[in-house]
């Protein structure tokens, strides 16, 4: 199945259609700095992952790789405080390969309101 375009951007979709996929078992990953995920609180389910450590987090031969990255067919949704923070992520991933790697148009806050945050993965359903 597509996933809902909301822009020309490719990689970005809907709070809604992110909340979907990760109650379909998407990767969800936060890339909120500290300060901002102190400030709004943590997402239940959500892998934390430093911008500028990407290539690490999900390089397919490194090290460093997260324990929940399987492989560059995985549905991966990222989100950030806004796209300014997301979209450089789903770009990245995408260039590594991750083929179904989005990004959440409006960010944590639109997150928020389709309730994943408040009620984990399955977007409150």
């Amino acid at each position: 199945m597509s996933t809902e375009q909301t822009t020309d951007d490719p990689q970005l979709v809907s709070a809604e259609e992110a909340a979907r996929l990760i109650g379909e078992g998407a990767l969800l990953i936060d890339v909120r700095s500290r300060k901002g995920r102190a400030s709004t609180g943590a997402v239940p389910g959500a892998v934390v992952v430093d911008r500028e450590n990407v290539a690490q987090g999900f390089g397919p031969e490194s090290p460093a790789r997260l324990d929940g990255v399987t492989g560059t067919d995985q549905q991966i949704v990222v989100f950030c405080g806004s796209v300014n923070g997301s979209r450089p992520v789903a770009e990245k991933l995408r260039l590594l390969g991750y083929s179904r790697a989005v990004h959440v148009d409006g960010g944590f806050p639109a997150l928020r309101d389709a309730g994943v945050s408040q009620h984990g993965a399955d977007g409150g359903r």
